[in-house]
């Protein structure tokens, strides 16, 4: 026998505003949880059904509003809003704070010579190719060709970037020099997240009106959303790759830091950490997962055909940005 759902209470209607940047703050803070990367396999499977056993109004008996929020926390941190299908463990954004710490402690430790700085900037573009492809709008399907030139012209663009910028420091403050890494995964970002969801630029992507209806495919709601992904990304990167190697940089003048040298890449590393903790879901808060497109913005033809069916009804248009 299965329990009603309980008087109310939706799984699906966020907990907390998402027209705010305070809300959406709170909302990824709870799903880019990094905790929620070691919960097994079995439990995020159990979560899954939770919630598509809710949404088909059959919930196990006893079921609490508090196991629903959770088993819907776990859903949204390890399954795709789109498709539904779980995605891997290192594209995820839960996945977002140990592995940047990671990367980021070693591209900020490693960025005096072209061979070192070239592989952790190597490394950088690999894990951001999954997690792009990983969080892209899924109803634009990717081939393999594609994914190989995307991942090639980004890598090829931060160690452009990198090593350009190496060489043009050498004679610069030895801030600067530490500033390289941002700068390249700045770059890198501008061309990795358009170039792994080029189908959504050349096809569209599917808008809806505000009861989630189809009304075709934008490709400049596809531009406005993958613009926002590249900024928030940059954002992500900023604070911990901009102000902490202002922070080492005089930490290093003190002689207990010389000392313990071999100390240095875990402190970048828990620095890093910190401050991505926070960035993470702040980044990810700066526009709206729901986005919207005014009618006068889109391409003239759609607008003409959306008019056609529903007169001046539809002002707005809504798609899924991806992350």
């Amino acid at each position: 026998e299965m329990a009603t759902v309980p008087d109310g209470f939706n799984i699906d209607t966020p907990r907390w505003d998402q027209s705010t940047f305070v809300g959406r703050l709170k909302h990824f803070f709870n799903i880019t949880d990094p905790r929620t990367v070691l919960v097994p396999e079995e439990e995020l499977d159990r979560a899954k059904a939770l919630v598509e056993g809710w949404r088909a109004g059959l919930v196990p008996p006893g079921s609490s509003q508090e196991q629903l929020l959770y088993a819907k926390k776990l859903y949204d941190s390890a399954f795709h809003p789109d498709s539904g299908e779980k995605m891997n463990l290192i594209g995820r954004m839960s996945f977002q704070v140990p592995g940047g710490m990671a990367l980021t402690g070693c591209m900020l430790q490693f960025y005096r010579t072209v061979p070192a700085v070239v592989f952790w900037q190597w490394v950088n573009q690999s894990f951001n190719a999954i997690v792009n492809y990983t969080n892209r709008n899924a109803a634009s399907p990717i081939s393999l060709r594609q994914i190989g030139v995307a991942y090639v012209t980004a890598t090829g663009t931060a160690l452009a970037t990198v090593v350009g910028l190496n060489l043009y420091t050498k004679r610069a403050p030895p801030l600067l020099a530490r500033w390289v890494p941002f700068a390249a995964v700045a770059a890198a970002n501008c061309v990795n997240i358009p170039m792994m969801r080029q189908q959504e630029i050349i096809n569209g992507v599917t808008v809806t009106d505000e009861d989630n209806n189809e009304l075709g495919r934008s490709r400049r709601a596809a531009v406005k959303g993958i613009t926002q992904v590249v900024v928030s990304r940059i954002t992500m990167a900023a604070p911990g790759m901009i102000i902490l190697p202002v922070i080492m940089e005089r930490l290093e003048k003190f002689a207990f830091m010389q000392k313990i040298r071999v100390l240095h890449m875990p402190l970048q590393m828990l620095l890093s950490g910190g401050f991505l903790l926070f960035m993470v879901p702040a980044a990810c808060a700066l526009f709206p997962q729901r986005c919207s497109l005014a009618l006068a913005d889109l391409e003239p033809e759609l607008r003409n055909s959306i008019v056609a069916k529903h007169g001046d009804k539809v002002l707005y248009v809504y798609f899924n940005k991806g992350l």
